[in-house]
């Protein structure tokens, strides 16, 4: 039985001190049994934020690293940077990564490799444009992106990444694929795991729905047999609808 996970990703929100106080609302509270929940913050927050879960349920994530462990890469941060701060997880590929800061599945699957090198579980993001929806290409698109994000991964490896399938569309538009037609999208990239490893490694790995998920909405995913949980964007930023999130995973 997979475990529920809700990831908040926080994007380009929230100053350290926001940080800690959001983390001070939500402690006993987004800590439910059988549920993880994780929060994916701006670089600036981490150390904080490490700090503020200790002893609680909550982990912490990045929302990306370069794949090389130092180098003249200004402005990047590095997966031993991440590791050495306590961090857990890092959202890798997320389509605002892809449209605005020229990510691609190469690079993708470099973060991956380099996830694992630094003890950080993948949060690895797949979905398809409007266009690509409208086209009948979503489960091709997919599978392009599932197959160059897994290559060169051991069996063991694959069974800890988390998928968050995304359509680009829904993110931060209101808009939301139903639940079934999610459920259908998240089924496909299971069968696609399948085809690269085996079913017990693909029955290990959590495959998420994010676009557009709120505590209204939540328990609808949830309630689909393939959907383990969900990336949320500005749902995630709230203490109460967080928590409200991470209820409605149960």
């Amino acid at each position: 039985m997979r475990e529920p996970i809700i990831a908040g990703n926080w994007k380009m929100f929230k100053t350290v001190s926001e940080a800690q106080a959001f983390i001070n609302e939500v402690k006993g509270r987004a800590e439910i049994d059988g549920v993880e929940s994780v929060i994916c913050a701006p670089f600036t927050n981490l150390p904080a934020l490490v700090e503020a879960v200790k002893g609680t349920k909550i982990k912490v994530g990045a929302q990306n690293l370069h794949w090389e462990e130092s180098g003249a890469f200004t402005g990047e941060i590095s997966g031993a940077m991440l590791e050495d701060l306590g961090v857990n997880y890092v959202i890798i590929g997320h389509s605002e990564r892809r449209a605005y800061f020229a990510e691609t599945d190469e690079t993708v699957n470099k973060k991956v490799h380099a996830s694992f090198k630094y003890n950080l579980t993948p949060i690895v993001c797949v979905g398809e444009k409007l266009e690509e929806r409208e086209a009948g290409q979503t489960k091709e698109v997919c599978k392009l992106q599932v197959n160059e994000a897994f290559r060169g991964l051991s069996k063991e490896q694959a069974a800890q990444v988390v998928v968050a399938y995304e359509p680009i569309w829904a993110i931060g538009t209101g808009k939301s694929s139903t639940a079934e037609d999610a459920n259908e999208v998240i089924t496909y990239i299971r069968e696609q795991l399948i085809a690269l490893f085996d079913v017990e490694t693909a029955n290990h790995v959590r495959i998420q729905y994010g676009g557009s998920v709120k505590p209204n909405n939540v328990r609808e995913y949830m309630n689909q047999l393939s959907i383990d949980g969900a990336l949320v964007g500005g749902a995630s930023l709230d203490p109460n609808s967080f928590t409200q999130l991470v209820e409605g995973a149960k």
